[in-house]
Formats: C-alpha cells, sequence, structure tokens
C-alpha cells in the first residue's frame, strides 16, 4: 500500500475553519460525505467519536490521526486537512493541532485503517516532513511531499539496518528498548523512531524491538541486553521482560516512547530506573537464542502443553466429577453405559467439561505453532489441531463430495461410510500439526516480503490466509499415517493388563523421577496426557495415574528420609523435608530438587527406584485417573482411592528408607 494511494485530492480541506476538536470533526467527515467517500455522517462519525473515546488520536507535534473502520465507508480513503491556527484536538503532549489525518476504511476492507496507520507514522516521524506539509497550498503539492518522503524513507530504513549492525561494535552506551500498542502498527513503530532518533541527539545507541502487528521485529539478542546500561519497555500490552532481570528497567506506556523519550532516556544513563527482577527469572527463552533441534522441539512443545492444561484439567475433572456424581446419585445396571450423563446434575457437568476439553488439541497445536511462528502462527495452528482432533483426510473427502447428488438412503450409506473412515489423529495428530503449521508459516514470513505499509495487511490477511490453507492440505495427509498410529497406541493402552500395564507403569514412573520437572519427567507427563485424552470419557487412563503416583513419591520420600535418618540431614534440611509433605502430596516433584541437586549419585537413583515401583504397582492393579493435575485433592477420581494413596506410600516409604540408607552422615 501507498499512502498516495488513499490520499483523495477532492476531499483535501488545506483551511480548516473549525477551531474545538469536535467541529473540526464534523468539517472533515462533511467533506467525506460531499464526495460521496462516506454514505451516513451519523454512523461514520459514531465509530470516529467511540475510537476517540479510547484514548485521544491526538498524537503530539501537531498531528492528528482520527480512524474508523465503518459500514458507511464506500471506498477507503485518508483525507488531509491542516488548520493555520491550530485547534485544541486533547493532544497526548497537551499542544495545538494543525494537521489531520482522517483514515475511512470500508467494513470489509481487513485491516486498511491499520496499514494506512502504519505508512503516515513512517513519513510523519522524518526530520521536516511535517513542516513541509504546513507549507502546503494546494493537494498536488500534497501528494508530492508524500512522493519526497517516500524516497527518504527507504534511505532510513538502510540507514536503520546498518545503525543495528553498528552499535554491538560502538563506544557510545547502548539502551535497549521494547515497543508495543495493542493493534501493534502506528504507536509501536513511531515510539521506536521517537527513541532511536532522541538518542542519536544524546550521543546513546538505543537498540528497539517491535512488538508489531507480525510479531517481533529486530528482536533484542542476549548480548545486547547483557550490554545495555538499561531497558525501556514503552508498552501498552504484555511483553515478554524475564530476560531483563537484573537489568535497570522503566516500564511506561507507548505514549512516553513518543512523548517523552529524552526524559526515559536521560533517567537510564543517570541510574535512576529501579533494576528489575523478574518473578521467573530465565524461565521465558530470548526469542534469538540459538537452541539445539533438541532443545528447540522441546522448548515448543512445552510452550503448546502448558497452554493446553487448563483445558485439559478444567474439562477433565469437571467430566470426572460427572461420573462421581452418577455413581453417587445411582445409575441402573442396564444404563451404565450412560455414565456421566444419565442423571441431569452430571450430564450437565459432563456437557460443560465436554466442551472445554475439546478445546485440548486445537489448543495444543496453536500454541505449539505460536511459539514457533508466533502470532501469525496461531490461527494455523489452530486448524491443524481441529482437522486432527475431526480425522479429516483424503481418503474421505471424496465420499464428501458426491453426498450432494445422492438420495436420502445412498446419502445416509455415505455418511457411515465417511464416518467409517474419519479417524481422529488425536494427540499426536495435533501434535504434528502444531510443528507443521509453525514451519509453514515461519517459512511464510521469511519469504513473502510487503512494503512496512502493508505489514497489517499481511498479518490480518495473507498470513492466516495462506498459512489455514497450506496447513489444512497438508494435514489431510498428516491424518493418514497418524491416525493409524494413534488408532495402534489407543488399543495397545486398552489392551493393558498384567505384565504389559505393570512394565509401562514402571517405566513412566521412574521416569518422573529421573529430573523431577526437567525435559524426561515432562516427557512421561506429556505422554500421559495424551492417553487421557482418548480415555477421559470412559473411565480415565492408567497410564496418567501412574505418572502422577509416581509424580507424588519423590518429595514424600524426602520428608520419609529425614524423618528416619534425622542424623543425616542438617536442621534446615528437616524442616525442608516437612514442607516436602505439601509438595508432594500436591504433585508438585520438583520440591525433591534441591535434595537431588546436592546429593545426585544417592538421592536420584533411590527416588527412581520408589517412583517405577508405586507405577508399577498402579499398571499392574489398573487403577484408573480422569485427572491430569491435583494430587491429593483428585485422588476421588481415581477409580481405587484406597489402594492408590497405598502405592504412593509404598514408594515413598522405600526411596525415603533407601535415601536415607545410602546418604554419608552429616560432618561433625
Amino acid at each position: 500500500m501507498k499512502i498516495q494511494d488513499l490520499l483523495n485530492k477532492k476531499v483535501m480541506l488545506l483551511d480548516l475553519q473549525a477551531t474545538t476538536k469536535e467541529a473540526v470533526i464534523d468539517e472533515m467527515i462533511n467533506s467525506l460525505v460531499d464526495n460521496g467517500v462516506v454514505t451516513d455522517f451519523d454512523v461514520f462519525k459514531a465509530g470516529i467519536m467511540a475510537r476517540e473515546a479510547q484514548t485521544s488520536t491526538g498524537l503530539g507535534d501537531g498531528i492528528a490521526m482520527p480512524h474508523s473502520k465503518n459500514a458507511a465507508v464506500k471506498e477507503a480513503t485518508v483525507l488531509f486537512a491542516k488548520s493555520n491556527r491550530g485547534v485544541d484536538y486533547e493532544s497526548l503532549d497537551g499542544q495545538p493541532t494543525d494537521l489531520f489525518f482522517m483514515i475511512a476504511a470500508p467494513e470489509g476492507a481487513n485491516d486498511t485503517h491499520l496499514a494506512a496507520l502504519a505508512e503516515l507514522s513512517k513519513y510523519l516521524m522524518q526530520d521536516g516532513f511535517a513542516d513541509r506539509l504546513r507549507k502546503v497550498t494546494s493537494p498536488d503539492e500534497v501528494i508530492a511531499a508524500f512522493n519526497t518522503g517516500e524516497e527518504e524513507a527507504q534511505a532510513e530504513e538502510a540507514k536503520k539496518a546498518q545503525a543495528v549492525k553498528e552499535a554491538a561494535s560502538s563506544d557510545k552506551p547502548l539502551i535497549v528498548a521494547v515497543t508495543a500498542c495493542t493493534t501493534g502498527i502506528a504507536h509501536t513503530y513511531m515510539a521506536e523512531e521517537s527513541l532511536i532518533k532522541t538518542g542519536e541527539e544524546m550521543g546513546v545507541n538505543v537498540r528497539v524491538e517491535t512488538n508489531g502487528a507480525s510479531g517481533v521485529g529486530t528482536p533484542l539478542t542476549a548480548e545486547e541486553i547483557s550490554k545495555a546500561v538499561g531497558v525501556i519497555v514503552a508498552a501498552d500490552k504484555a511483553v515478554e521482560t524475564a530476560r531483563f532481570d537484573g537489568k535497570k528497567l522503566i516500564s511506561k506506556p507507548v505514549a512516553a516512547g513518543i512523548r517523552q523519550p529524552q526524559e526515559l532516556i536521560q533517567n537510564i544513563l543517570d541510574g535512576k530506573a529501579e533494576v528489575f527482577h523478574a518473578e521467573n527469572a530465565g524461565a521465558a527463552q530470548e526469542s534469538s537464542e540459538k537452541l539445539s533441534l533438541g532443545g528447540a522441539f522441546y522448548k515448543h512443545l512445552m510452550s503448546g502443553v502448558s497452554q493446553m492444561l487448563p483445558f485439559v484439567i478444567g474439562g477433565g475433572i469437571m467430566i470426572a466429577l460427572a461420573f462421581l456424581l452418577d455413581q453417587i446419585m445411582g445409575v441402573p445396571k442396564d444404563q451404565l453405559s450412560h455414565l456421566g450423563s444419565y442423571n441431569e446434575l452430571p450430564a450437565l457437568f459432563k456437557s460443560i467439561g465436554d466442551i472445554a476439553f475439546s478445546f485440548m488439541l486445537p489448543i495444543l497445536a496453536g500454541y505449539i505453532a505460536y511459539s514457533i511462528a508466533e502470532k501469525p502462527g496461531l490461527i494455523a495452528g489452530f486448524a491443524a489441531g481441529a482437522i486432527a482432533k475431526a480425522g479429516l483426510a483424503y481418503g474421505n473427502i471424496v465420499v464428501y463430495a458426491k453426498v450432494a447428488g445422492l438420495d436420502e438412503n445412498a446419502a445416509k450409506e455415505a455418511v457411515d461410510k465417511i464416518s467409517s473412515h474419519q479417524v481422529s489423529s488425536g494427540f499426536l495428530g495435533a501434535l504434528v500439526g502444531g510443528f507443521l503449521a509453525g514451519g509453514i508459516v515461519l517459512l511464510l514470513k521469511k519469504y513473502i516480503k510487503v512494503p512496512r505499509a502493508l505489514e497489517g495487511a499481511k498479518s490480518i490477511l495473507l498470513m492466516p490466509l495462506l498459512g489455514v490453507a497450506l496447513t489444512g492440505f497438508a494435514m489431510l495427509a498428516v491424518n493418514i499415517p497418524m491416525a493409524a498410529i494413534n488408532t495402534g497406541l489407543n488399543n495397545f493402552l486398552s489392551s493393558l493388563s498384567g505384565s504389559s500395564a505393570v512394565l509401562l507403569g514402571l517405566l513412566v514412573g521412574g521416569m518422573m523421577a529421573v529430573d523431577m520437572g526437567g525435559p524426561v519427567n515432562k516427557a512421561a507427563y506429556v505422554f500421559a496426557t495424551g492417553t487421557l485424552a482418548e480415555t477421559v470419557t470412559s473411565g480415565g487412563s492408567v497410564v496418567m495415574a501412574a505418572v502422577m503416583a509416581a509424580g507424588m513419591v519423590p518429595p514424600l520420600a524426602v520428608f520419609v528420609a529425614t524423618v528416619l535418618f534425622k542424623d543425616k540431614f542438617s536442621q534446615e534440611e528437616r524442616d525442608s523435608g516437612l514442607t516436602n509433605i505439601v509438595m508432594g502430596l500436591s504433585f508438585i516433584t520438583e520440591g525433591a530438587i534441591p535434595f537431588g541437586a546436592a546429593d545426585p549419585a544417592r538421592a536420584i537413583p533411590s527416588f527412581i527406584v520408589g517412583s517405577a515401583l508405586t507405577g508399577a504397582l498402579v499398571g499392574m492393579a489398573g487403577i484408573k485417573l480422569m485427572a491430569p493435575h491435583g494430587g491429593i485433592f483428585v485422588i476421588a477420581l481415581t477409580s481405587n482411592a484406597l489402594l492408590y494413596l497405598l502405592f504412593i506410600l509404598i514408594g515413598a516409604v522405600v526411596s525415603g528408607i533407601l535415601f536415607g540408607f545410602l546418604r554419608k552422615p552429616l560432618d561433625k
């Protein structure tokens, strides 16, 4: 998009007569109505005023950009107007406004108004551009000013790219910054320009990361953050801050980055900013940090799993409660197939749980893709997860196409045929789909290049359309093998009994204690939640029960060891042992990490033995669990609560005695 294509010479007002904000808006809208751009004055004005009610579009420095995407607009138009006297427009800097750009976009024009805002921002931040507009006397001179500005903008982009390269080796103080507004268009880039230019004037390198409509632009590196004397976050929405742990940081609205760049920079240089301490320092991965293939896979997988778990937990427990309530209220033997939905109240619980639980696979795939490709990957990932859940594949597409022309009986037969072929690829299909969607969108982001003015349209139109289309057609093929694997896995889990259940429980139970919250532990847990997705409506998963029971053992084993072998633990360690009771009962395996880290050669093997034993016992007894988390608080949702508690206790005692026996006595 070129802003010159939207600037309409006929509607321009080069000598506004109005002297108040609302009168200026009325005068501009009248020009749009008189020239056939807007069909209804009142409807369009309502849209403009609704936007002004959120925050003033008077950006400061004498510039205002009122805008509305509106049903009354016939064609996308930018109206330029100027006042020779200046108007009190309630601008962000409190100064009079004399240059106005009213952006009118049709209702179905995607985000043309956002693209126009971004394009205008690029010009208006150029030195001297606004002053040139103040001197124009004809519409042709307005267009000429923008043509000149376009050439200067291209030169400025090249200069900025070079400045980023030179900043790392410069002797000037370095300040890193993040800018973001709710739409990720105009204010994001205006704050970036303002901070960079002001920094140059003050002899400071300001390196800015933009959180725009198309995701993170020019992400900050770990080296830049380490070298920086401070951090400026000028944002109206949440941005990643854990990476700035230990740095002096100022956090302000994005408007401050536009209006007060010198004050923000000077406060950093004068040491007036407070040192930032992240609640989970290091938990967020630096976006530009290079990870190994395995590390990247784990990071993206856990991003999806962490977002998926609330749906699994909330929906799964609601379904589990439906089964529990139905059992309490009573269900006739000949109606046991309707357990969970026989009585009215349990049926409501189950319906709500089913709805929440149904989001599991789209959320998993969506946020894996989001972790890989940021916001543009989200919709493609959601689509991949939904297709995996539905089991849509090339094999049944042909049948769909034939249904429309068939009579009633033939159509019913065709639908039955579709149902018999349409097999969900489940958790595994959604997992593959998430990575597939993220990879496709990442390639699209890399190879689809558009002018900065079209970034909004790219993120709103091109990326979702191409991402969903390419991912969707790819998933039609992926679902065929993944559905077969998923079916085989489900059949295997359904047939678990005797030695096979014991061995699987032994394996996943031992994995839970290997690194107590690390990749091995999480691998076992993710596998268990995947099995829960297929079994929660039929009584729960043995694997999930084994994993949770085994994960509760290490913290409880610490308590047992500190009680039975007091002479081998300090007072501080014995006190910590008491807290591990709560952590163990709550299924927080990480409570045992300090003991495992302090004496890994003795502690970890001890924990593995007890956890593996508990997992094997749960598998042998065939105990099922319908909730993916909760520890002692969801014990009623197991198929045999008393036996389940007994197996946890056995594992904890065995691990605790082994750990205490192997541990060296304290040095006197």
